[in-house]
């Protein structure tokens, strides 16, 4: 009988601590490819989690990074092959010795707020690059489409990556 009580117990600890590491999502979520885009064998994935205050958690992983350099991401509106598509937003580096990259987004650039729904319309891609300045900043190590350029792009199959303006 105390093993059973000692087994519920665990259980039940187990469980809420479970459910307090997902507390601050809503479950909705959503995961779009990061395709390799130069000579460097990078790819990966961008993964959207709505966040039950508001706002999305943008969570990328890379494989094929190493080092310890760390690489801007940009949120650019837009599909991934128009060149010089404007930057909608900065997100956190990813640390090239992890592949890692998270970011909590809760407005763009100009200031106006973006919801997980509003993501998921969004005609937007992501580009990592190699550098924020010089000719690294030029090279795009991957990149994918979001929300309405990804379903757009599956329709037309584009898979082309344009260079983009990062100044």
């Amino acid at each position: 009988m105390k093993r059973m009580i000692w087994v519920v117990w665990i259980g039940l600890i187990v469980f809420s601590c479970q459910e307090n590491e997902s507390s601050d999502f809503t479950g909705n979520e959503i995961t779009y490819a990061l395709q390799q885009g130069s000579e460097y064998e990078i790819s990966g994935t961008v993964i959207f989690k709505e966040r039950k205050g508001g706002g999305t958690t943008v969570a990328i992983s890379l494989t094929g990074t190493d080092g310890s350099d760390k690489l801007p991401v940009h949120l650019h509106l837009g599909d991934i092959s128009e060149a010089d598509a404007d930057v909608a937003a900065l997100l956190s580096p990813v640390d090239s010795k992890t592949g890692k990259s998270e970011t909590v987004l809760t407005r763009l650039a100009d200031e106006t707020e973006i919801t997980y729904a509003n993501l998921l319309e969004l005609e937007a891609c992501i580009k990592i690059h190699l550098a924020d300045t010089g000719p690294g900043r030029d090279v795009i190590l991957a990149a994918g489409n979001i929300g309405e350029s990804f379903t757009k792009a599956v329709a037309n199959g584009r898979t082309g990556i344009g260079l983009c303006k990062s100044e």
